[in-house]
């Protein structure tokens, strides 16, 4: 019964239009300059889309890749991704914040960070040669039953994380492969799920690392033991999915939240120097909260809160040690997944 359940939430995350708690990365900072990111709740429905750094994807609904999908071309960059048209230029040893919306995200799991280098143009490169080499990685941090993970300090500041471009990354053209893992029902089959977010990166500096990479259809299997996974459980013990990260790399940096103060758009191959991105910069002041509220208030999927005390669809409604609203807003019924997560699901 608890499968036939889990099978029935990831196909109406999937094909849903209104997800509560699930999301995408809006922007990135680099050196204090804001570039957008790919918004798959908006820019499909726009006659003319602005170039930007974050790969297109058809995850229209916000959700997820499932674990049957993992040794298909969806796990790579999401859901029918393609190629940025455009990069950020950084420098070897530089951080990138990653901004999520819409935040808080609700559900326990790693963070992680992929490099693969393009060997070329990003904005053509076929994604299924991509050979990813991973720069961190993030799981359990303290205790259990779920314990504190990885997304909760993503949560903590204000729905981001900090990566590190490694300092003796050889000069090139990368795409950045950053992803969420939720395992709130990671415990069966099939149970979790993926957020893969690509960005393009021209990457200068001095050094000549260039470790092996994995491809991403090879990068998980389902039964993996951090893939396939009960947190409901005191004490655990976590292993983080995927390849170890590269030998002489920290496991992650200081999280922190930062403040952008300037914008920049995305490069185009061949119209300037991979060199910088002062020509393309300008003034306009933008702060990373402000530009969640930006995007979370324009998004058009949110699912409205209906009256009384009762949960959105796909809102949480029941399990050990919930306090929330236990019914659900039709046509929603509340569908028990395991002994610690029920949840607000169409039949």
């Amino acid at each position: 019964m608890t499968q036939k359940l889990t099978s029935l939430l990831v196909t109406a995350l999937t094909v849903a239009t209104g997800v509560i708690g699930h999301g995408h990365v809006n922007n990135i900072v680099i050196n204090g300059a804001y570039y957008q990111g790919y918004d798959p709740t908006l820019f499909p429905y726009e006659p003319n889309p602005p170039i930007v750094v974050g790969w297109t994807a058809s995850d229209t609904d916000n959700g997820f890749v499932a674990p049957d999908a993992y040794q298909s071309p969806d796990i790579i960059c999401h859901r029918n991704a393609t190629n940025a048209r455009g990069h950020a230029s950084v420098m070897a040893g530089s951080s990138v914040l990653i901004q999520w919306v819409p935040i808080p995200w609700p559900h326990p799991g790693p963070v992680l960070d992929y490099l693969a280098n393009c060997n070329g143009d990003c904005e053509t490169v076929d994604k299924t040669t991509l050979e990813f080499f991973k720069i961190d990685g993030i799981g359990l941090i303290s205790g259990g039953n779920p314990g504190r993970w990885a997304s909760d300090v993503l949560i903590g500041n204000n729905g981001t994380w900090v990566v590190q471009i490694p300092a003796d990354l050889e000069t090139g053209n990368y795409v950045l492969r950053h992803e969420l893992i939720a395992l709130h029902s990671a415990g069966s089959v099939d149970g979790a799920q993926n957020y893969p977010q690509c960005f393009n990166l021209a990457v200068t500096g001095t050094g000549s690392l260039q470790p092996t990479g994995v491809l991403g259809t090879k990068l998980y299997q389902e039964s993996d033991p951090g893939i396939l996974f009960n947190i409901y459980t005191s004490p655990l013990t976590y292993t983080i999915p995927g390849p170890t990260v590269v030998s002489g790399l920290p496991s992650s940096v200081t999280q922190r939240s930062s403040t952008a103060t300037a914008t920049s758009i995305a490069t185009v191959p061949g119209s300037v120097s991979t060199g910088g991105t002062s020509s393309k910069t300008t003034t306009v002041p933008r702060s990373t909260s402000s530009a969640t509220t930006r995007r979370s208030s324009s998004s058009a999927i949110t699912t409205s809160a209906p009256a009384g005390p009762s949960q959105t669809l796909y809102g949480q409604c029941g399990g050990s040690g919930y306090s929330g609203p236990t019914i659900c807003a039709s046509p929603a019924v509340c569908s028990t997944l395991n002994p610690y997560y029920a949840q607000c699901l169409t039949r």
